[in-house]
């Protein structure tokens, strides 16, 4: 059953797992400890930032947001290699801008294991979740290498 909450809580998990994965790259926290402190400060929790006073992060997938980084991480070179295979020539993962990448690794990973998402819906969700971060030539650029590889991997 898709309902709205759940379909908002997908979204949400989704955008959070992609800055879960940033932070894991730029700080290398122990996975376990960064998934503590998702869901201890962040997942649902009030927003600490003077501008937001009083508002809240939305609810999250929690089971979802856990699936999609720890899967990110387990299967990081087998993604990057599927990524690389779909740039241009002369471009590598390492090229790309960070929160890009783990855009595009959480979008491939979604593509790869979650059967139970259709393609385009995770396709669109990703491309919603670059606009969060970039303008409109970058979400096209996720909506290409995501459906370039869910062609590849969803035959």
């Amino acid at each position: 059953m898709n309902t709205p909450a759940r379909s908002q809580a997908r979204s949400t998990a989704r955008l959070a797992s992609v800055q879960a994965l940033y932070q894991l790259q730029m700080e290398g926290t122990a996975l376990s400890k960064l998934l503590n402190e998702f869901h201890q400060h962040r997942l649902g929790r009030e927003v600490d930032d003077e501008d937001h006073e009083g508002e809240v992060f939305a609810d999250a997938e929690i089971e979802f947001f856990d699936d999609i980084v720890r899967g990110v991480d387990a299967r990081r070179e087998e993604i990057d290699a599927l990524l690389m295979s779909k740039l241009a020539e002369g471009w590598t993962v390492k090229r790309l801008d960070k929160t890009m990448l783990q855009v595009l690794r959480a979008g491939c990973y979604e593509l790869l294991a979650r059967a139970d998402v259709p393609s385009a819906s995770a396709i669109s969700e990703y491309v919603d979740v670059a606009k969060a971060f970039f303008d409109d030539r970058e979400a096209k650029f996720v909506n290409g290498i995501l459906d370039a590889v869910a062609k590849e991997v969803r035959s």
